[in-house]
């Protein structure tokens, strides 16, 4: 006896939600409060995140911007930072590997940028 297969389409509502349904069917969320009475024990354990980007405060700042990526965390070498972000110049800073390590372990780490417009800035990790 042979069998009919029935082949079925899904409107594109339907396929986004039922692929954000299979994208989160591996994520844990864990909700805790401590506002509710009922103390703040997770459901489940917190996973150790993975290496993220870092962003570093910069004094005296008007728009620049300071980003190591995960990667050169990751990668644990010596980093040359543009910091030029949407300010009309630029400055440089340069982080050494053993500064690199540092900030990836989130021990803080500041330091002074290259002058640029007739001023500097300081520029602190974590």
């Amino acid at each position: 006896m042979s069998e009919i297969k029935t082949i079925q389409t899904l409107d594109r509502r339907t396929f986004t939600l039922e692929a954000v349904l299979a994208i989160l069917s591996g994520v844990a969320i864990t909700i805790s409060s401590s506002a509710c009475g009922g103390g703040s024990s997770p459901t489940a354990p917190t996973p150790t995140p993975a290496a993220t980007d870092k962003v570093g405060s910069i004094s005296a700042n008007h728009g620049h911007t300071a980003v190591i990526t995960a990667a050169q965390l990751t990668a644990g070498g010596a980093v040359n930072l543009d910091i030029q972000g949407t300010a009309s110049h630029t400055h440089g800073v340069s982080l050494s590997g053993a500064e690199i390590a540092s900030i990836a372990a989130n021990q803080q780490v500041s330091k002074e940028s290259t002058s640029g417009n007739g001023h500097t800035h300081t520029v602190t990790f974590n």
